[in-house]
């Protein structure tokens, strides 16, 4: 979640350092610094609690100027988020540290290290690590032999830069389930928990994996792994576009991406689709043959990706008629778990770094599933490295803390696997194969005539600029979209909102419902339309506002106290998909009547790498 910038070169690199935190904004974060080795060989610091801005305001006045530096984006974990508990954290007045992730172990070293004489001046477990690190220097009198020392007396989760003032040449770093990644430059070296805060500067990057540790100079890259042994990590080349990271004509990130979903979908399908089938090999060069055992899905994921799995569910028991069960990560892992024989244990992440999914792949692995398999949109990530099999979903960067266009990426991609587990076991007719393969052609086109509806959901959200809880139905696969839509809302507008299946509302909800509580409802033309049609009967019957997201051929209409929205039709199958557009612009617009911060609303965070 927090977010690390470092480098060294033969230039200032002040700059650099406040714009890679700029880049990293999106992750969410409450505090902000930067330390750098100065002209004169000394560690200078500024740091501010809040936005990025108020660290760069506070260097235009102390010009903070040096070839050697490191910055950070906090979001808290171990005391408030103030000053004194931002990063960088020093020792003494010559040693600095940042640090991404948790010290479970932090208050037996404070208490070894106050033993020793060291005192401390945050809160945080982070200045557990920077005391260690200047114990073992006085010990070893090298800082790369003393990293690797102190990390091996650290537990928990941690991504480390480290600067020191006695050794001004290089900058270490060192990973342990904290994602960090090197951009090698010409004369010049940088370091980033996330490879978009070093675009400005260089597209070549190097990728540390599950307890390296580097040494980064301006000339040299030197890296040691979990064993100590040396190791050459692949240079590889980032082709996205800078762009990717600018709202260009949209007002918010949040806004660009929505419109940007019909783009993605269409190149997460580019490749995969055959003339009438879904291409098996786009899933690796074994899924063929493990698809053929497969008897059992296990999806494991947190937050939106979990909304997604829960949509698979329908898809994969009603197209495929492969039992499925879908979980929270955060609750799989702590739990006892009873594995069925041939078993495809499949995790679902944006940033592939989500702490507790991650967490639940390895818990898998000593359990006895069948495989394991990755939706994720980073190729590089932790979770795509170590599943057997993955997909990766092609959203590019997504900068916005509410997941849009990752969401319905994700969904195509499990759309994908339906089908290929069905083709494979022979349990999917060929010909409902090839005429899902045809509406997946046309999907990205009826995205976009969905957000060509944008005015008219503007329009809607008035309804919900002086309201404080909302109401979301849906039945069927439709209730997980449901479920989605409420978290949106509360997620960047502060309304309280919940998702029940349509048919539950008499068992409880019922009761909330009056004229200051809106009840917003996707209603396509299935076999469950009738039904729903009567459970919202029962919402105008108690005075309450209906918004309705409906087919055009469900035959719904406008009344008093009725919204309808018609929608363009789609295969019922692919529904869900359509039906979280007109969700995602209706929470956006209401955020912006409310004057909230859209694309980094309070207390959030993009990418969840701690408990």
């Amino acid at each position: 979640m927090c977010g690390i910038v470092g480098a060294v070169a033969e230039r200032n690199i002040s700059a650099i350092l406040l714009e890679g935190l700029k880049r990293l904004e999106y992750r969410g974060y409450d505090s902000a610094g930067i330390a750098v080795l100065d002209a004169a060989g000394q560690l200078q610091r500024l740091r501010r609690s809040g936005k990025v801005a108020e660290l760069e305001s506070a260097q235009r006045t102390a010009e903070l100027t040096g070839r050697l530096g490191i910055a950070h984006t906090r979001w808290a974990t171990h005391g408030a988020p103030c000053e004194r508990n931002a990063h960088p954290h020093f020792s003494g007045d010559d040693l600095a540290v940042v640090h991404n992730g948790i010290i479970e172990n932090h208050e037996a070293l404070r208490a070894q290290l106050k033993a020793l004489g060291y005192s401390f001046a945050s809160d945080t477990d982070t200045e557990v690590i920077v005391h260690l690190l200047k114990h073992k220097l006085g010990e070893f009198g090298d800082l790369t032999v003393a990293l690797k020392s102190a990390v091996k007396e650290l537990h928990g989760a941690y991504g480390l830069a480290v600067i020191s003032a006695k050794q001004p040449d290089r900058l270490l770093a060192a990973r342990s389930g904290s994602p960090l990644v090197i951009g090698l430059g010409l004369g010049e070296n940088f370091l980033a928990s996330d490879q978009l805060a070093l675009r400005q500067v260089t597209d070549r990057f190097m990728y540390l994996e599950e307890g390296d540790i580097a040494e980064i100079r301006r000339d040299s890259v030197q890296i040691w792994d979990v064993d100590g042994q040396p190791v050459q990590r692949e240079s590889v080349q980032y082709h996205e576009g800078a762009e990717a990271a600018d709202k260009g004509e949209y007002r918010h990130f949040m806004l660009k991406e929505i419109h940007e979903q019909p783009k993605v979908v269409q190149r997460t399908l580019e490749g995969r689709l055959g003339d009438s089938q879904v291409l098996v090999q786009a899933f690796g060069p074994q899924a063929a043959e493990l698809f053929a055992k497969v008897r059992n899905v296990q999806i494991v994921a947190c937050g939106t990706s979990y909304h997604a799995g829960m949509v698979a569910r329908y898809w994969l028991e009603e197209l495929a008629g492969i039992p499925c069960q879908v979980e929270v990560a955060s609750e799989f892992r702590y739990r006892k778990v009873v594995v069925q024989p041939d078993t495809l244990f499949v995790t679902i992440s944006q940033s592939g770094e989500t702490a507790d999914t991650l967490a639940a792949l390895r818990n898998a692995k000593q359990l006895g599933y069948l495989a394991s398999l990755a939706i994720c949109n980073v190729g590089i990530s932790s979770l795509v490295r170590e599943s057997d099999l993955c997909l990766l979903t092609q959203a590019g960067p997504e900068i916005g803390v509410a997941s849009t266009k990752a969401f319905t990426t994700q969904l195509v991609g499990l759309m994908l696997l339906t089908l290929a587990l069905g083709q494979v076991r022979g349990t999917l007719a060929a010909a409902t194969e090839a005429d899902l393969v045809a509406e997946l052609r046309r999907l990205p086109t009826r995205l976009g005539e969905a957000l060509a509806m944008d005015a008219t959901v503007e329009k809607i959200a008035e309804h919900f600029a002086e309201k404080h809880h909302t109401l979301f139905l849906g039945r069927g696969a439709q209730y997980p979209v449901a479920m989605e839509g409420a978290l949106k809302l509360k997620e960047i507008s502060y309304i309280h909102a919940e998702a029940y299946p349509a048919g539950e509302l008499k068992h409880g909800p019922l009761a909330l419902v009056d004229a200051d509580m809106p009840v917003v409802t996707v209603a396509p033309n299935n076999e469950l339309l009738e039904k729903l049609k009567s459970n919202l009967q029962e919402v105008r019957a108690r005075g309450g506002e209906l918004i309705v997201f409906a087919d055009g051929a469900a035959e719904m209409e406008n009344g008093e106290g009725t919204y309808v929205v018609n929608m363009p039709h789609i295969h019922d199958a692919l529904a869900p998909i359509l039906y979280t557009l007109p969700l995602q612009l209706l929470s956006y617009y209401v955020a912006v009547l409310r004057g909230t911060d859209v694309d980094q609303p309070r207390n959030l965070a993009k990418s969840v790498t701690v408990e």
